[in-house]
């Protein structure tokens, strides 16, 4: 496609939603429609992580049976009692394949769940997209709007996906683990419980000093991509003016400032690990020479000192996935707020009560006293009067920023009126449905679209109706048959992303082609010959004269010199028709139009 793309900015890790208890509250009642399999996932985890969190003391049940048996075969008795320390084995297999199977389930269910929302979310967004005024694209940055339905929605069903089970199976874990704990021994559970302070200390030393690295590390990431995604767009010019070195001692500048941030954030997050495991080593040192002493005193047995190290490290570990999952919940939000901001944009109305057919409309056009503007303080066009008859060709000429382009967005109804109105055959556009009043209009723009497909899609998209000979027949029309036959593949080939395999008045020729074959009521042209060779040239004109027989044309004419047979010529000047008629009438009257006509003559 031929226009340009913004750069596209996925939210920053961290990153935090501006109304966070509004936006999950908002995310659970959108995501309400799968309560059922939510409440499945919450059953599943809880049971999975339960079922997971028994094992340990059953399998210390084992240790102690084996240590009493060894003790027992010291002092002359039966020894170790392989049939209980099987059924004590089996049990605890029985319980782990369980809890598996359960996670299993959890897991699937859930990422059904993420998965479906996230196709709703796009559903839902590319519909809203063809609901929305043209004002919000006029407004935000292409990247911006593509960064909604993509980054934010894969951010969205990616960390919903981790951290709405992980939340549930970590709370679970942490109470179940505390509960087994205490039920082993009080006194060993306040000693590994005295642990956790210290180890919050220096985890939040640690954090304070790797946030503002990170924060700087996406900073730097965004800078170097948006340069290397520039100078990659525009290496033609780089070349040309020489400017290669500047270009690496520029990057290398940002790579070495993302290198620096970035050393410094993983070297901060990376000493976490060790200090947690460290504090956790003494934990169990402490625990182990406890455990030992409350066995010679008989309060607890042998294997009730390796369940409770287990519990220990299981106890840890959620305690640092709810600290992930806090963070991956920020992004939850910040995503979800994103997404929903733009879902809940005002819509234009698509539809009015009793809406006017298009059905036998000839494709006469009436401006009455149109006033407009942008912003309801800046008027751009003031009092614009005009009456089109049917097959009639209209020029309009005039500086830039006279009104043209906006005279036509305002007759695709693009925008409405602030007074005054613009009638099709009588009817005001404004009592058309919005889609209907379209398929009147066909359009061949300056900025040329052609998407990533095939020739022969591309200008059936005017009409997907359209048979093979139809195609062949519009291509005729429009002069760009004989140049698709010597192609390889001819209309079967492929138009790369940017149509770059074509030149700029080929391109310009099949939008011609796709408007013959819309077969529309009423032409909007914006004359495109300005970047071609003349002998292109000729070949649009002439393409735009067969598109033009019989139809309504308005062209927005940048060469006066192509409009000289025009039944009208609308001469705009700061919003209003300044002079208007035929293009020997106006040379005649030597005002504004003679004035524009001769300084391009005498610049050509």
């Amino acid at each position: 496609m031929s226009e340009k793309r913004g750069h596209m900015k996925p939210p920053m890790a961290g990153e935090k939603a501006k109304d966070f208890k509004g936006t999950l509250k908002k995310l659970i009642r959108y995501m309400s429609v799968f309560k059922i399999q939510m409440l499945l996932v919450f059953v599943f985890a809880v049971g999975g992580t339960i079922f997971n969190i028994v094992g340990p003391k059953i399998l210390g049940k084992a240790t102690t049976e084996i240590f009493n048996g060894l003790i027992s075969q010291v002092s002359g008795g039966d020894g170790i009692n392989f049939e209980k320390l099987g059924h004590i084995l089996l049990l605890t297999l029985c319980l782990y394949v369980v809890s598996a199977l359960f996670s299993f389930i959890q897991g699937y269910i859930m990422t059904g769940i993420s998965q479906k929302t996230t196709y709703r979310l796009r559903k839902e967004i590319s519909q809203k997209i063809h609901k929305m005024p043209m004002n919000y694209f006029d407004t935000k940055p292409v990247g911006e709007v593509l960064s909604r339905v993509t980054n934010d929605v894969d951010t969205l069903g990616q960390s919903l996906n981790q951290s709405a089970t992980q939340l549930i199976t970590s709370v679970t874990t942490i109470i179940g683990v505390l509960i087994m704990m205490l039920s082993i021994s009080p006194i060993m559970t306040l000693v590994a419980l005295l642990l956790l302070p210290i180890s919050g200390i220096f985890l939040a030393f640690v954090m304070k000093h790797s946030q503002k690295y990170f924060k700087s590390q996406q900073e730097y990431l965004g800078n170097v991509n948006g340069q290397v995604e520039e100078i990659y767009s525009g290496h033609n010019i780089v070349k040309v003016f020489n400017k290669e070195n500047d270009v690496i001692h520029e990057f290398d500048a940002m790579n070495g400032k993302l290198y620096d941030s970035a050393w410094k954030s993983q070297f901060f997050s990376g000493m976490m690990m060790p200090i947690m495991q460290f504090i956790g080593n003494i934990g169990y040192v402490a625990v182990s020479i406890l455990g030992g002493f409350l066995v010679l005193k008989n309060r607890i047995e042998v294997g009730d000192i390796q369940s409770f190290i287990q519990y220990v490290r299981n106890f840890t570990q959620p305690i640092t996935q709810i600290a992930q999952v806090s963070n991956m919940l920020q992004m939850t939000a910040a995503a979800s707020e994103r997404v929903f901001e733009f879902l809940e944009e005002e819509e234009e109305d698509q539809f009015v009560e009793n809406a006017v057919s298009v059905d036998n409309l000839e494709g006469n056009v009436e401006f009455e006293h149109v006033n407009f503007g942008y912003q309801k303080d800046k008027t751009i066009i003031n009092d614009f009067s005009v009456k089109v008859k049917e097959g009639q060709k209209i020029a309009i000429v005039g500086p830039t920023g006279a009104g043209k382009t906006t005279m036509i967005k305002l007759l695709m109804r693009f925008y409405d009126v602030n007074s005054g109105a613009i009638k099709i055959d009588g009817h005001d556009v404004r009592n058309f449905n919005r889609s209907e009043l379209r398929k009147m209009f066909g359009m061949v723009l300056q900025d040329t679209w052609l998407f990533h497909g095939s020739i022969k899609e591309n200008i059936r998209y005017g009409n997907l109706e359209a048979t093979d000979e139809d195609v062949v027949k519009a291509a005729k029309a429009a002069h760009v048959h004989h140049f698709v036959q010597t192609l390889p593949g001819g209309y079967d080939m492929e138009l790369n992303e940017e149509a770059s395999n074509v030149s700029q008045g080929q391109k310009q020729l099949l939008t011609i082609a796709r408007a013959i074959l819309a077969d529309p009521k009423i032409l909007i042209l914006d004359e495109a010959t300005s970047s071609v060779d003349t002998r292109t040239e000729v070949l649009i004109q002439k393409a735009m004269d067969n598109l033009m027989r019989g139809r309504t044309s308005f062209i927005i004419a940048h060469r006066l010199s192509t409009i000289r047979d025009a039944d009208m010529i609308l001469v705009m000047k700061d919003g209003d028709i300044v002079e208007q008629g035929k293009h020997e009438e106006l040379l005649k009257q030597g005002g504004f139009y003679a004035e524009l006509y001769n300084s391009q003559f005498e610049q050509g």
